[in-house]
């Protein structure tokens, strides 16, 4: 935790911090030289790369990236693979259902996007007999069957949710993350797109199968029971309990995005070269190889990060069992005095 405070607290505070040298810029007159600690208020504390650029400088924000880039894209990646996931779980393939007219409007969507022949009139005729539809649902109930006025699609929300996330995890991950970003460099919100379409499908995953043992739990099922409406039950108390796991998984999904992002600056994809990264500073060692200062400044940051962010994991699953282990007990030993005072 300290050294995740450090990291913290150099990116917010990388703008004010006293540096020698601004990140990016060159210093042609000192080029890949090793770490000095001279007198001059202008020293290299840790050397500069091939391009002459400060390594302290590029260290200090480079952690930056890491809080506008790798952590953004994890709260994100949770938030969506958490909703995905939690809905998959609670309402399966047949528990949750659209109006009829969505059927009509969403071919035309998939019509429109594919680009198939004649997609511009059958988009319209099929908006066209959505909107019949929805009308005659809403308003003209009255002048044809009940039964028809009332036929709703069920949505196959399982499915899809298990469909996609096992399509995005057949390719590995850094393939796929690759095939998207090769090309002109990407901006930050981009890279950032790309990074939380290939980090949901785990807590998908994840929280759909804590969503299937919750969903019978009996505090779900008196909620049921009383009459509440589908939403708030799965609002306010399956998902909280569905997404407890989380806590645990959510440092091991930044430690993977971490290390994502540094491998594809290493391979100069995604953001501009120019761009403060650990990853961009571990990558110039290909043009100065006998650099060793390199590798031992965005090396050990990186490393140190990585176990930092794998022991929190740990003991916040520790934490969760014990706390899973002390309710059953309790639970088991009420039930037990109960049973005792029935009989």
């Amino acid at each position: 935790m300290a050294w995740l405070a450090l990291v913290v607290g150099v990116g917010v505070l990388g703008p004010w911090l006293p540096l020698p040298y601004p990140p990016a810029t060159p210093d042609l007159a000192h080029i890949a030289i090793p770490p000095g600690w001279g007198n001059s208020a202008a020293a290299h504390y840790f050397g500069t790369d091939p391009a002459g650029r400060d390594v302290l400088a590029e260290l200090v924000f480079g952690a930056r990236e890491l809080l506008t880039l790798s952590l953004p894209a994890t709260a994100l990646a949770t938030l969506l693979g958490a909703s995905a996931g939690g809905a998959a779980g609670f309402w399966g393939n047949r528990g949750l259902a659209l109006p009829l007219a969505i059927g009509p409007l969403a071919l035309a969507a998939g019509w429109w996007l594919l680009a198939l022949p004649y997609w511009l009139i059958s988009s319209i005729i099929l908006l066209i007999i959505s909107f019949l539809i929805f009308i005659y649902q809403w308003k003209f109930a009255r002048l044809g069957p009940r039964r028809f006025a009332g036929v709703t699609l069920p949505l196959p929300l399982d499915s899809l949710v298990l469909g996609v996330a096992t399509l995005l995890s057949a390719v590995p991950r850094l393939v796929l993350v690759v095939a998207l970003a090769a090309g002109p460099p990407l901006s930050t919100s981009q890279l950032l797109a790309v990074l939380v379409l290939v980090a949901w499908p785990d807590t998908a995953r994840l929280v759909r199968a804590q969503m299937l043992r919750v969903r019978v739990q009996p505090f779900v099922e008196a909620a049921w029971a009383s009459g509440l409406p589908e939403w708030r039950i799965w609002w306010r108390h399956a998902l909280p309990h569905a997404c407890q796991p989380l806590w645990a998984s959510a440092p091991l999904s930044l430690a993977g995005l971490i290390g994502l992002e540094s491998t594809l600056a290493f391979l100069g994809i995604g953001l501009l070269p120019t761009t403060a990264s650990w990853g961009h500073l571990l990558g110039t060692l290909r043009q100065e190889p006998t650099a060793w200062w390199l590798v031992v400044g965005p090396g050990s940051a990186l490393l140190f990060t990585l176990l930092a962010l794998q022991e929190v994991a740990r003991q916040l699953s520790g934490l969760h069992s014990s706390k899973e282990y002390f309710n059953k007990t309790a639970s088991d030993v009420t039930a037990a005095h109960l049973r005792t005072k029935i009989k």
